[in-house]
This record gives structure tokens, sequence and C-alpha cells, in this order.
């Protein structure tokens, strides 16, 4: 098979969605994305990171969001490809020129993008990795047995979420800074990322 070595060359190539294909393209030029093609498809990044990508299927256009549970989909525009199992990346879906809204589409790009600068990221959970507490939240629970309980009722992945919140900090006063900012999260039950995911 051909490999797609431009997005020019991946528009001719799916002619029946040439204008949707076109007008998507230039809306996501007006950002500060970079464009580039990966996996034979058009895709956006930002500081190298890839953040948006686009294909063209039988009926449909998709615009995926590889952060996209992240978002705050205040309309309703997002799918999961597999609910249950994709934890980070999102959808939408346009089958003709009148189902893509610009201003809707740059307000989720645009969270797309702070989310990034943020830090923010939804890493895939292998179910075989165990759950270690690093020795910051030990001595907490140990000195708050209520945190302790809140915290084991949390599931799998918003515990990982918060450890590797922890352990990422590079010093000290970061990472106590961090525990002051999660302790009453976790004693509500919420995830680490719960408020961008349902604001």
């Amino acid at each position: 098979m051909e490999k797609t070595i431009s997005v020019d060359a991946y528009i001719k190539k799916h002619i029946k969605h040439k204008d949707l294909l076109n007008r998507l393209r230039k809306i996501i030029q007006t950002t500060t994305l970079k464009e580039t093609v990966k996996w034979g498809m058009p895709t956006y990044t930002y500081d190298n990171k890839n953040l948006l990508g686009i294909g063209a299927f039988k009926n449909h256009v998709g615009l995926w969001f590889f952060q996209g549970g992240l978002l705050n989909d205040r309309f309703n525009r997002l799918t999961n490809a597999q609910e249950g199992k994709t934890k980070a990346m999102r959808q939408m879906h346009f089958e003709k020129l009148d189902d893509l809204n610009e201003e809707i589409l740059l307000e989720y790009i645009a969270q797309t993008i702070a989310n990034h600068k943020k830090g923010l990221l939804i890493k895939p959970i292998r179910k075989t990795d165990k759950i270690i507490l690093p020795n910051e939240l030990v001595t907490l629970f140990e000195k708050n047995s209520k945190l302790e309980e809140s915290f084991d009722q949390l599931t799998p992945g918003k515990k990982r979420e918060y450890i590797e919140h922890i352990t990422s900090a590079k010093r000290d006063l970061t990472k106590l800074k961090r525990l002051e900012k999660i302790i009453p999260l976790i004693l509500e039950n919420k995830g680490l990322y719960d408020k961008y995911k349902n604001c």
C-alpha cells in the first residue's frame, strides 16, 4: 500500500470527503497546532505531541482528540470508540459540511491545547500494573485514616493518577503543595482530573 506523505495527498485520495476535509483542515490551521502526517493520516501537534488527527471513512470524516477524555463535552459532540476500554481518545463525526460548526470546534481545540499546556494527560493503564504508594502518601495515610479509607474506595485508575501526580514532582516543596491540593479531592472521592471531565 502506498504511504501518504502529505495532507494534500491524503485529501486527494479521499475525494468523496474533499470539501469536508479541506474545511476541517482550514479551521485547524487557524490555531497554533502544527500540521503533519502520521500513520498515513493528517495529524496536528503541539510541542511535538499528537493532539488531533483526521480520518476519512466510507460515510463520514472523524476528528480524533488524543486526550479527548479530559475535555468538557458541553455540546455532546464527542464519542468514545470503545466505551469502557478507551480512556483518553475521543472523536467527532462529520458526514456533511453542515455538521461542522467552526465556533464549537475551535472551543474544543482551545481546551485541548490548554490541557496540554497544563500537562494534563490520561495515560493507558495496564491491569498488570501494581499500585505502589509513594512514601509521601504512606506518611499522610498514617496521620489520617479517613483519607486512607477514601483513597482505598477510588478506582485503580484514579489511584494511579494521584500517585503519578505526586511521584512526577521533582522538588520536595512541589510534592508538598500537590499533597495539600489532592487531600480534599480524595476525601470527596474525586479523581484528579474529574473537574475537567464533568464541569
